[in-house]
């Protein structure tokens, strides 16, 4: 534990977790609160609340490389006190808009989210050391599990006791409130090792430089990762509606996040790290043996293994992105990380769903865990290709001046 408590001794590093995690939880809950007000609120199909969720969707996934471009230009305040502002107008708003109006303002306030977890992951990597940002990473995974265990919960509680209109502009108040947090905190976004290239260098290296085969490789994993794991959630859906359990699957969800959880502070105290495509390969392998649960409690056991590796392969790509992004454009390449996490979450639902339906509903979670291996493979490909200036008689780096494959974490 000594490592987790250097990184909360470095100076904001607490009050900046803290409120982050206030943000994030909110985040996370939005589309459940514009389903539960589309469904609940307006009496309309869960269809057209999925076709709400879509447009906020895509407008986060469209918005974070946007965003962090902006951020690395203009600076931080000013992006999350703005985005803050038009998100405050949205919320209040959202109840009161026709569907169709409520569709395209969906998608223009997931556009302009207030983008807490890419700054929040900008800031780790300038407040931290090296020998500190695996252990700081791990956190910031943990925070994320947690905000994806209590923010949907609490707002389908509160839609029950409460009404969706309440539970809408509750969640764009905490997200309102958050933002104003972190612009108040204002933490550094350049920094940490001195020795680290483009820390506090003027100007932007061209996106050629820095966007090269070893970062799509991270990001392609990213991808892999989060396409998994919202296939895993559908399958558990899945598997228990089949054994006529559908009630216990909120158990199962909890023990998941409870194992990634353990999972993410015990890979963050170990003296080594490991390489993203080995944790993903192993998540890929350890998902597909969960389809033989066939009711809670043996799906509870099967989980645990996957959970385990969650947070350490998510904590494992946020460090490659920080690692292999010169600092003068963090914001963007962060954005780029976010938007390859959001697309998998887009797609892990109707790609294992298709599985589920042309097979049985164990397919999912061999659908979702071969989609992990495959991501893996691909990365492994990826980051192992010899890099373009060495090839060429170069000094070793890569073309544009990328890190070597250390930074993606292949041995």
């Amino acid at each position: 534990m000594t490592r987790y408590r250097q990184v909360l001794a470095v100076p904001g590093m607490a009050s900046l977790l803290g409120v982050s995690l206030l943000a994030r939880a909110a985040i996370t809950a939005d589309v459940m609160a514009l389903t539960m007000h589309v469904v609940l609120g307006r009496d309309m199909s869960y269809a057209a609340a999925g076709g709400v969720a879509a447009a906020l969707t895509a407008g986060v996934a469209l918005g974070g490389p946007l965003l962090g471009r902006v951020i690395d230009r203009r600076g931080l305040r000013p992006v999350l006190l703005t985005t803050a502002a038009l998100q405050a107008v949205f919320w209040l708003c959202a109840p009161a808009l026709p569907y169709g109006v409520l569709l395209g303002a969906s998608f223009a306030a997931g556009l302009l989210m207030v983008p807490v977890q890419q700054v929040t992951r900008q800031a780790i990597a300038a407040m931290t050391t090296a020998a500190q940002r695996r252990a700081a990473f791990a956190l910031e995974s943990v925070q994320g599990e947690l905000s994806y265990i209590v923010g949907p919960s609490v707002v389908i509680l509160c839609a029950a006791k409460t009404s969706p209109e309440v539970v809408v502009w509750g969640v764009g108040a905490v997200i309102v409130a958050g933002g104003v947090g972190v612009a108040l905190l204002n933490p550094p976004l350049l920094g940490g090792d001195e020795a680290e290239p483009g820390a506090g260098a003027a100007g932007r290296p061209p996106r050629r430089e820095w966007l090269g085969v070893r970062m799509i490789a991270v990001l392609v994993m990213g991808f892999g990762t989060t396409l998994l794991l919202s296939g895993v959630d559908l399958a558990i859906v899945a598997t228990l509606e089949e054994a006529d359990q559908v009630s216990w699957a909120a158990v199962v969800v909890a023990v998941f996040g409870g194992s990634s959880i353990a999972g993410g502070l015990i890979y963050g105290a170990l003296p080594r790290a490991m390489p993203t495509w080995l944790l993903l390969g192993l998540l890929g392998l350890v998902t597909i043996p969960a389809g033989l649960a066939r009711d809670w409690p043996w799906l509870c056991v099967a989980v645990v293994g996957a959970g385990l590796l969650t947070a350490p392969t998510l904590s494992t790509v946020a460090d490659a992105v920080s690692r292999l992004a010169p600092a003068g454009v963090r914001g963007e390449a962060t954005g780029l990380q976010s938007s390859a996490q959001s697309a998998g979450f887009a797609l892990g639902s109707p790609i294992v769903g298709v599985a589920i339906d042309v097979s049985v509903p164990g397919g999912g979670f061999a659908a979702a865990g071969l989609a992990g291996l495959a991501a893996a493979l691909t990365g492994l490909l990826l980051s192992r290709r010899p890099p373009a200036a060495r090839r060429a008689g170069g000094d070793g780096q890569e073309e544009g001046g990328e890190r070597p494959a250390a930074a993606v974490g292949t041995p």
